[in-house]
């Protein structure tokens, strides 16, 4: 499926904040944890709330792109991260009163939560769970 900027850098963001396996700290598109590994339904639901979040603040994201000179994928990275009460996102990139009506219309969504194979405290994927897990990764 092809997806458009801000929904890729949303489901980047979905994957980087949850990622099982973290590594070095920074997500990078492995063979496992990737887009492509997504359930349909949660992507088909992932596609639409972008969709409608970007129709809905088309005028105020734009805004935000000219002045600040960010493009939709860092959008959609914000929408995820503060539609889901992250430590960042719009209303922590000193966009004034624009981060302001983009954070509330973000938290109008409601939260989301990434379901993959089962982490230990520390959020590593242990073999007997990796083995255990069914290769999808669901958003709900």
């Amino acid at each position: 499926m092809e997806l458009d900027r801000f929904t890729r850098g949303y489901l980047e963001a979905a994957l980087w904040t949850s990622d099982p396996d973290p590594g070095s700290g920074e997500w990078a598109e492995s063979d496992w944890w990737n887009i492509d590994a997504i359930d349909p339904a949660s992507l088909a639901q992932a596609v639409a709330d972008c969709a409608a979040y970007q129709s809905d603040n088309r005028a105020d994201l734009d805004e935000v792109s000219d002045t600040y000179h960010v493009d939709d994928s860092r959008h959609g990275h914000d929408f995820w991260l503060t539609r889901n009460h992250h430590g960042a996102g719009f209303w922590d990139r000193g966009y004034g009163t624009l981060g302001a009506r983009l954070t509330t219309a973000s938290h109008a969504y409601g939260s989301v939560d990434v379901f993959g194979p089962e982490t230990t405290d520390q959020g590593s994927v242990t073999d007997d769970a990796f083995d255990a897990w069914d290769g999808v990764i669901y958003l709900s």
